[in-house]
């Protein structure tokens, strides 16, 4: 058994790697990292994480910024995408994130490790064949970024190795993790005197989870709230007398960030700007022509991201562009966030988990202890409803952001000697 092993989360949103010391069982040091990309214009450079925000801001947003590259994972039509001169498939991406966390994490500990815990979310799509495919590029990228020796586990079932470690008596506990991309939950028999336990397969009562998380709520406020100014709704002449609505592929694209990776281009540009003279050169299809041609899309996220942050702590949020260009102000009340925003997106997420509680018999009042981590899981509306269902007495959080990684780390043993 090697001295240190990491366990690695590779996330929508922000990627951790946890180093354990599997002599004394303790995790040495988390590392992590926004997962974020960005290839600076006229360079074969790239930069990963904080830096990439960072070189991208500085460069005055020339160049490929790219975010949510998970969710491209279980994509059968992405085969690669071109930039400068080379050539990138998924894996590739991917691996550069892993390739830095290791970097990190190896001149941490003077040594070059080969062994790591890779998380997977339940569901990377409900479809068995692209959800294969998803897992094939992730073993890929961490082959790549040079490891050896891995093992594969469910992001919730090392959330819930960690949680198991600061409870006193067993308990029936469901984890609920909401990441950037899914929301996945595994039912677990927790008992710290088993902590350790080789075999816990008969701890695991179910597992389970759904396509959507917090990159879904982003979308749903940037639909409801911010397509209508670069457009939504309008109509453009498409000969005399006859007007039409303006395409909604235009809106789709920028309500979601695996599309708006890939959405500029020179034919997208013209047809803007086409719309914008048979619609009348309404101020909307100014706005998000400087949205696509300037791309300002990581920065217009930035303040969808600051109003759902502003949700999870007040009682109303301000979703507020003022960029060169781009102005407007809307203001989002937590009710009409809750019923109206993310109403869809949280009704699909209980909607499934009644279903996987159902299907393998189990009554919410039997759950014990619910455990919610993830960024997502700070969203005040979600919170309602698990508090609903199960009651608020039994909601438990911890380290909304890093208890993942830690946990994965924690189950190599069992998935070593198991």
């Amino acid at each position: 058994m090697p001295d240190y092993i990491y366990g690695i989360d590779f996330g929508t949103s922000n990627s951790a790697l946890a180093i354990l010391d599997t002599r004394t069982d303790k995790v040495l040091k988390v590392i992590s990292k926004p997962s974020v990309l960005f290839f600076p214009a006229d360079s074969t450079d790239f930069h990963v994480g904080q830096e990439a925000i960072d070189m991208y801001v500085e460069s005055r947003m020339r160049g490929r910024f790219m975010k949510s590259i998970k969710r491209v994972l279980p994509n059968q039509v992405f085969i690669e995408t071109r930039v400068g001169s080379k050539r990138y498939k998924a894996e590739d991406l991917v691996a550069l994130f892993i390739s830095a966390l290791k970097k990190e994490a190896d001149e941490f500990l003077g040594e070059d490790i080969r062994t790591a815990v890779i998380g997977r979310p339940v569901v990377f799509d409900e479809d068995p064949k692209r959800d294969a495919l998803a897992q094939d590029r992730l073993r890929k990228a961490a082959k790549i970024a040079g490891f050896e020796t891995l093992y594969f586990q469910f992001e919730p079932v090392g959330a819930a190795f960690a949680f198991e470690r600061n409870i006193q008596a067993e308990t029936l506990g469901l984890v609920a993790d909401f990441g950037g991309g899914t929301s996945d939950f595994s039912l677990m028999r927790l008992n710290p005197t088993r902590a350790l336990a080789r075999d816990r397969s008969a701890d695991m009562v179910a597992k389970g989870g759904v396509y959507i998380g917090g990159d879904s709520f982003d979308s749903a406020i940037m639909w409801h709230r911010g397509t209508p100014h670069f457009g939504r709704g309008l109509t453009y002449q498409s000969q005399p007398g006859k007007w039409l609505p303006l395409p909604t592929t235009f809106f789709q694209q920028i309500c979601s960030w695996e599309k708006m990776n890939f959405f500029d281009s020179v034919k997208v540009r013209n047809d803007i700007e086409n719309y914008y003279f048979m619609a009348g050169k309404p101020i909307e299809l100014r706005q998000l022509s400087i949205l696509v041609g300037q791309n300002l899309g990581y920065k217009l996220f930035q303040r969808v991201e600051a109003a759902k942050i502003q949700l999870s702590k007040a009682e109303t949020g301000l979703f507020e562009v003022d960029f060169e260009g781009i102005e407007f102000t809307e203001s989002i009340s937590l009710q009409s966030f809750a019923d109206q925003v993310i109403a869809a997106d949280t009704g699909k997420i209980m909607t499934y988990l009644d279903a996987f509680l159902n299907r393998h018999s189990i009554a919410p009042e039997s759950v014990q202890s619910v455990f919610m981590t993830g960024g997502t899981s700070l969203v005040r509306p979600l919170q309602a409803e698990f508090a609903k269902r199960f009651g608020a007495g039994k909601l438990v959080s911890g380290d909304n952001f890093n208890s993942v990684v830690v946990g994965l780390a924690h189950s190599y043993k069992v998935l070593a000697e198991g």
